[in-house]
């Protein structure tokens, strides 16, 4: 054996010895069981009777035996039969169990053969042997497993039955996350929870047991099963979803949540086993509130990761608007695909601090480089583009809030429309592979002036795209659409979960208000994954790749079952005040235009859409016509063109409608043909995105 194979060997050869120190009981009976095993093949080959009578027979038992033990003492610790905790031990740890057992007969055959050639020991005796002293090595450690059981009793007979003074749980589920979270239970000597049944997705397990619990029906069944258990004296006050709620369809869900809210019965959802919520009490599944974007998460569409990898992976990216909400999401997610180079662009100054320091905490080997730059300014967006030359661009800065931009339109046409030119063209001039600019669904049909600018962006991407598919020189200008994403800055949740934590009322605009949603992880997702296709595929050439958002939702029913889900009762326990349209704002949102023309996508979960496409020159006049009426304030002259850019743009009159010889914009008194004010319009700072 060559020196440094020694030491090696010597070590773990200690370790596996002193394993045996801390498991001396299970080691003993070990030993008895090697004993016992070889006496009993040689009474199953030969009888008990001829054994006792034989003398030749007890002689070579008197020789095999300490022998045998002897070899079983050295094998049984190298094979690591005394470094494990037999009590979480599983059908895996059954081979190192079989490979102790071979290794041992082996080993007993080659001593036996040199200290008397096999004389008087039959061959069939020493399978036996090796097939009972597995069985018994098995039984041994199966005792681990029966010692839960008998703490599940005992916690059943302390209490005095299944529910006792614990809480009676409905497990909603019957898979793997519900097995798991059982043996939890059946370790935790103070848990609350008593589970007196389980729900499947369907009925095909109905009548079956896991874990002593049976499985008494499908999500169907709810009502029924409630009602049985209600009768039986075992009424479940609590149901718990041991999975998403989306991975059981959320209209069937969503019917489960009404019938439990209806019922008086609390509803959670295991946390998953990733998130670290109590490190210290690591036998219990921590229970939470189903938070809304449990609900609303639809099935996630099919990624191709491996795409998503190939786009990114060894290539200088640039992120505009890198702090944002969606920003930020993009950022990550194209950190974790490894670019070469990773440049932000932000505006927010704690924004960029705050996304930089978390890339330097989770991915501290990409090279990145934070650039405080506001889009509307060329020459600093020139400047960041010439250092880096980034190969691909994803543009996500913009005022995104629909009632800031309402209130100031030079602001939003500057951000929104002239920064989206700004990085495009510096993207074309430094011969980027592709830009991908982040767009939403308020363009379709524009009744504000952030719809109407975004829409803008999206046709001078298109025109871009064109004009280099025409030239086959240009880079891929893709634009990305998609409606309300939950947890954004300033979106519908975290309103309503400050409004709560008030005591109300939660305020919605109009009871017939619908929007679209999605989760910024799923949105960010599918965006990328467009990209590379759209890239790798030249696919969707002047087109606009739309993402699949499902039906849309009545924003009064999220305010519901967000007050539902926080254990009040909607209209009693607290308010949902109804308090009108704000400017701009529309009653439903949609994903295509009316004049759009639809195609079929080959991109999972996104849509294709063909809007109507204007001149690359006749927007580049306008939006120059823009800035300089932008930067003056000029606002009605602005909004004038915009509107001849987008005929289909109509912008809604304030609350306070002014006489028709005049117009309206932003609550002030306009004149048609100066397109000034009577007066000075103080100038409102718009948030930053």
């Amino acid at each position: 054996m060559s020196k440094s194979v020694w030491p090696f060997f010597k070590r773990r050869a200690s370790m596996a010895f002193s394993s045996v120190r801390k498991s001396t009981g299970l080691f003993i009976a070990d030993m008895l069981s090697a004993v016992l095993a070889l006496v009993f093949a040689f009474v199953l080959r030969y009888g008990v009777d001829t054994v006792a009578l034989r003398p030749d027979l007890v002689r070579t038992l008197s020789i095999a035996g300490p022998q045998y033990i002897a070899v079983c003492a050295v094998v049984f610790p190298l094979s690591g039969l005394y470094s494990r905790n037999w009590r979480y031990g599983s059908i895996s740890d059954l081979t190192t169990i079989l490979r102790a057992v071979a290794v041992t007969t082996v080993i007993l055959v080659c001593v036996l053969f040199f200290a008397t050639r096999l004389q008087d020991i039959p061959r069939s005796a020493i399978l036996v042997d090796s097939l009972l002293l597995a069985a018994f090595l098995l039984a041994s450690r199966l005792s681990f497993r029966f010692d839960e059981l008998r703490q599940w009793k005992r916690a059943f007979t302390s209490t005095g039955g299944i529910v006792g003074k614990r809480v009676p749980t409905l497990l909603i589920g019957a898979r793997d996350a519900a097995d798991l979270y059982l043996r939890a239970l059946s370790r935790d000597k103070n848990c609350p929870h008593a589970p007196v049944g389980c729900l499947d997705i369907d009925s095909a397990h109905k009548g079956m047991m896991l874990r002593g619990v049976p499985i008494l029906g499908s999500l169907e069944d709810f009502h029924t099963v409630v009602q049985d258990l209600k009768r039986a004296g075992e009424f479940p006050r609590h149901v718990v979803f041991t999975e998403a709620p989306s991975a059981f369809g959320e209209e069937l869900s969503e019917r489960l949540l009404k019938e439990a809210e209806a019922m008086g019965i609390t509803v959670s959802r295991l946390s998953h086993m990733t998130e670290l919520r109590n490190a210290k009490r690591e036998n219990r599944y921590e229970l939470r509130s189903i938070e809304l974007t449990d609900l609303l998460e639809r099935p996630q569409a099919s990624l191709d990761h491996d795409a998503i990898v190939r786009l990114i992976q060894g290539r200088r990216v640039l992120v505009t608007g890198a702090g944002g909400s969606i920003g930020s999401e993009l950022t990550l997610q194209i950190a974790a695909c490894e670019p070469s180079e990773l440049i932000l662009i932000e505006n927010c100054e704690y924004n960029l601090y705050a996304i930089d320091m978390e890339l330097a905490e989770r991915f501290p080997s990409v090279p990145r480089f934070a650039h405080m730059c506001n889009v509307r300014r060329a020459k600093r967006v020139d400047d960041i583009f010439d250092a880096h030359q980034p190969e691909l661009v994803f543009h996500a800065a913009a005022l995104k809030h629909v009632p800031m931009v309402e209130l100031n339109p030079c602001e939003g046409v500057l951000t929104n429309v002239i920064g989206t030119m700004n990085v495009a063209n510096a993207a074309k001039r430094t011969g980027a592979l592709a830009m991908v600019q982040v767009s939403t669904d308020k363009v379709v049909n524009p009744t504000n002036v952030m719809g109407a600018t975004k829409r803008l962006a999206e046709l001078y991407c298109q025109a871009q795209d064109i004009r280099g598919f025409e030239k086959h020189n240009g880079p891929r200008f893709m634009t990305v659409r998609f409606g309300n994403v939950l947890g954004s800055s300033g979106s519908l949740v975290p309103l309503f979960k400050k409004q709560l934590a008030k005591g109300g009322p939660l305020t919605v605009t109009d009871v017939e208000m619908t929007r679209f949603f999605m989760t910024i992880r799923e949105a960010v997702q599918l965006t990328l994954q467009a990209s590379s296709y759209g890239l790798e595929g030249e696919i969707g050439q002047g087109e606009i790749f739309v993402l699949d958002m499902g039906e849309p939702i009545k924003i009064i029913e999220i305010a519901r079952r967000m007050i539902t889900l926080a254990g009040l009762t909607p209209d009693v326990d607290i308010a949902i005040k109804v308090i009108g349209l704000r400017p701009g704002e529309k009653l439903f949102e949609e994903l295509f235009d009316l004049a759009e023309q639809r195609v079929a996508s080959p991109v999972p979960g996104v849509l294709g859409a063909v809007p109507s496409a204007l001149p690359l020159a006749l927007l580049e006049d306008n939006f120059a016509r823009l800035q300089l009426y932008s930067e003056l304030g000029e606002e009605a002259t602005v909004l004038k063109i915009v509107c001849d850019l987008l005929p289909g743009y109509q912008r809604r009159p304030s609350a306070a409608a002014q006489p028709a010889s005049s117009i309206a914009v932003d609550g002030v008194q306009v004149d048609p043909a100066s397109g000034r004010s009577p007066g000075t319009q103080g100038f409102v700072p718009s948030i930053p995105h």
